[in-house]
Formats: C-alpha cells, sequence, structure tokens
C-alpha cells in the first residue's frame, strides 16, 4: 500500500474518531438538520399564497408557538398531574401483581410455577423502590441543568439558521464530492428531504390519531387516567416497533387495580388501536414516504439506542432512511448493478 492510501486512512480513522467524540453535538446537529428539512418543506407550502420566504417562516413559527403554548396551557398541566397520580398508584400496582401471583400458585399445579419464587422475588424488590424519588430524580436530571437547556437552545438556533438560508448549507455539502458526482449527490438529498417530510408528516398523524382513540378507549372502558395514557401512548408511537409495547403498560397495570378483566379489555384495546395504525394508518399514510422492513426499523432502533442512547433512537429511523437512500444510489445502483 502506498504512502498516500496509508496517510487516507489514518485521516479517516482520525476523522472517525472526532465524530465519535463529539457525537452528541452531531446528533444534535442532525436533530436540527431533521427539523429544518420538514419545515422548509412547511415554508414551501405557505410560500403558494405568501411571496416572502421570510414572511412564511414567520407565519410558520407564530403557528409553532401558538401549538405549543395551547399544549402547555391546556393539555400539560392534567397530564402532568394525572401522571403523577400514575406514579403514586405504582406501589398498589405492585401489591396486586402480587396477589394475583400467589393466588395463581394456590390455585394451579405446582410444576406450571417453577420459577414462581423469582418471580415473587422482583415484584417484592419493585416494592421496595421509591418510585416518586426515581421520577423525581429523573425529571430533575432532564429538567433542571444547564446542558438539556443549552442543547435545545442550539437546535432551536440551527434550525433557524438552515431554514432561513438553506442553500449555502446544501451548495457547501455537495461541494465536498468530486464534480463527476455532484449531481447524484443533489438527487439524493432531494429525496432524503421527501422521505423525511413524508415521514415526520405520517408519524405526527399517526401519534395525533392513537393518542385520541386511546383516550376515547380507555374512558369508554372507565379507566382512571384515561388523559395520561392517552396522550403517553401517542407520544410513545413515535418509537415504532418499542413505543406500543411500551404504551399498554401503565393503562393494563392501572385496570389492574380495578378489576383483572379490564386490564385485559385494555391490552385488547391497545392491540386493537396497533393493528388498525399498523394495517390502516401506516400504509395510507407513509408506504409511499417511507419503505423499510420491519426488522430493519427494529434493528436500526436498537442499534443506534446502544451507540447514542435516547437521542439515538429517537433519531434512529430518519437516519435509517438517510443511510437507505444513499446506499441505493452509490453502493446499490452505482456499483452493484453495474457490475
Amino acid at each position: 500500500m502506498k504512502y498516500g492510501q496509508w496517510l487516507s486512512l489514518i485521516v479517516l480513522a482520525v476523522c472517525l474518531y472526532i465524530l465519535w467524540r463529539i457525537q452528541t453535538i452531531v446528533l444534535l446537529g442532525l436533530t436540527a438538520i431533521v427539523f429544518a428539512i420538514v419545515m422548509n418543506r412547511a415554508v414551501g407550502f405557505l410560500q403558494k399564497w405568501v411571496d416572502s420566504r421570510k414572511l412564511a417562516i414567520l407565519i410558520l413559527l407564530a403557528f409553532v408557538i401558538l401549538v405549543v403554548g395551547v399544549f402547555g396551557a391546556v393539555i400539560a398541566p392534567p397530564f402532568i398531574s394525572q401522571l403523577q397520580d400514575l406514579i403514586n398508584l405504582t406501589p398498589d400496582i405492585l401489591d396486586r401483581v402480587q396477589n394475583l401471583i400467589d393466588l395463581l400458585q394456590r390455585s394451579l399445579p405446582s410444576f406450571l410455577f417453577a420459577d414462581g419464587g423469582s418471580l415473587t422475588s422482583i415484584t417484592q424488590q419493585l416494592q421496595s423502590i421509591d418510585f416518586e424519588m426515581v421520577f423525581g430524580r429523573f425529571y430533575k436530571l432532564f429538567s433542571n441543568t444547564l446542558t438539556i437547556t443549552l442543547n435545545i437552545l442550539l437546535v432551536v438556533v440551527l434550525t433557524l439558521m438552515m431554514l432561513i438560508n438553506p442553500s449555502p448549507y446544501r451548495h457547501l455539502f455537495v461541494r465536498l464530492f468530486p464534480s463527476s458526482i455532484r449531481q447524484r449527490v443533489w438527487h439524493v438529498m432531494d429525496e432524503c428531504e421527501s422521505v423525511i417530510a413524508g415521514w415526520f408528516i405520517g408519524i405526527l398523524f399517526n401519534m395525533l390519531i392513537i393518542a385520541t382513540l386511546s383516550t376515547v378507549g380507555l374512558l369508554i372502558l372507565g379507566v382512571p387516567l384515561a388523559l395520561a395514557n392517552g396522550l403517553l401512548a401517542g407520544l410513545l408511537a413515535f418509537i415504532p416497533n418499542i413505543g406500543p409495547a411500551l404504551s399498554v403498560v401503565p393503562p393494563a397495570a392501572i385496570a389492574l387495580l380495578e378489576k383483572p378483566w379490564l386490564a385485559v379489555a385494555v391490552i385488547i384495546l391497545y392491540i386493537i388501536i396497533q393493528q388498525a395504525e399498523s394495517n390502516i394508518l401506516t400504509p395510507m399514510v407513509m408506504k409511499k414516504q417511507v419503505s423499510l422492513l420491519p426488522a430493519m426499523t427494529l434493528l436500526s432502533q436498537v442499534v443506534f439506542a446502544v451507540f447514542f442512547g435516547i437521542l439515538g433512537l429517537f433519531l434512529a429511523l430518519p437516519l435509517t432512511l438517510i443511510i437507505q437512500n444513499w446506499l441505493k444510489e452509490f453502493w446499490v445502483e452505482g456499483f452493484l448493478d453495474q457490475r
């Protein structure tokens, strides 16, 4: 291998190491890019009626601030109150689970519960946890630190800077590539922008529908804290595969305090909602924009969560879509299909 090739490998290794060391900044920058792409599509839509781009941006920002304000003033207070009630109910829920385990162990043959002692041990350990203290510390860690404030501020500033005038950033990125493939880079960037915008609109629509259906369904069943659990189901719908499985646990646990059959009804309700989302909403809203195999979606979430934490989990799907488009253009069509 020539010295130039060795030098290129060393430079690449150093760059990858630097990127790994500043991975949080990189992820925050990617978050800003995703928001800028989505908002740029909205600005383009507004410019059909408003000639000035700056005026369109101001209208969009005013709408976003209005939505956030309404959510903070109308929805957030009862949600936080009901979430606190849910935390307070946790010890009672664990007591009910322990009683059901004891009842099943007495009623059914013993060989079916060879590991019953381990189940009892787990519930006893959970009962010994002060959940209010745990959630309280968790809340303080993520809401009362200077770091999280600066991170949010960085994302907002970067998003606005790229939104106001995106062209220089696109040109700068394209110039990093040889002139022979710049046209293809432009094409991939357009494809990525279209896919991310479609994904974001689709996921927001799904979140809204799931939150509404979950809240209404829980109210019909008479499950306490329906609003908190419905909103939680909608928020967790942002994370495909993993989110829906997690969202059923709190309402089913609360229903278990009321009547055992009610917990089963809640699980059935959530299965019906998720089946409707998977077989009706997702194909209808996102099929044309997002074409990822379910296994690839789950695998990408696990990988990004392991390497980059909670922020990687939230960015897993858009980043996977970006990687898929680049690989399709330059590896599959540009290399494999040419052989």
